[in-house]
């Protein structure tokens, strides 16, 4: 008898358990808040690289590894809130010769630069940055 009602209880407890994560898939595969997010962070980032661009290489064109391109090989990118701004990270090169460089830029709300940072050692960069408070370039 009591192998009965434990039978019972397996196939009771299968279906609490298996209707339990059907619904938390189906809600969050309907939620639409992390697809806004995510839409979000990508406005974001592509705003940063024409920011990146327009300090760095405002003739030319720029390759990123950023957290819409990731790339691991390169380093590790970011993208992350700090109260309302937005900090920023990845790596750009001016062509396949150059080496890949870092940067960490910071955002505000309106997606106006509040700061840049970079490791490089172009001169005209190293010359900006003793010139405009928010960008900073520092040989690496």
């Amino acid at each position: 008898m009591q192998d009965k009602h434990h039978r019972y209880l397996k196939w009771i407890f299968a279906f609490v358990v298996g209707f339990g994560l059907a619904f938390w898939a189906f809600d969050r595969a309907t939620d639409p808040e992390p697809t806004r997010q995510k839409a979000l962070q990508i406005a974001i980032v592509e705003e940063a690289r024409i920011v990146l661009t327009s300090y760095v290489w405002p003739d030319g064109r720029l390759e990123y590894v950023d957290p819409i391109r990731p790339d691991r090989v390169v380093g590790k990118t970011y993208i992350w809130p700090d109260g309302d701004n937005w900090d920023i990270s990845g790596y750009y090169r001016r062509d396949e010769d150059d080496d890949w460089h870092p940067f960490l830029m910071k955002l505000d709300p309106e997606l106006r630069l509040i700061s840049l940072a970079v490791k490089d050692t172009n001169e005209r960069l190293i010359g900006l940055s003793s010139q405009d408070e928010k960008f900073s370039a520092v040989p690496e």
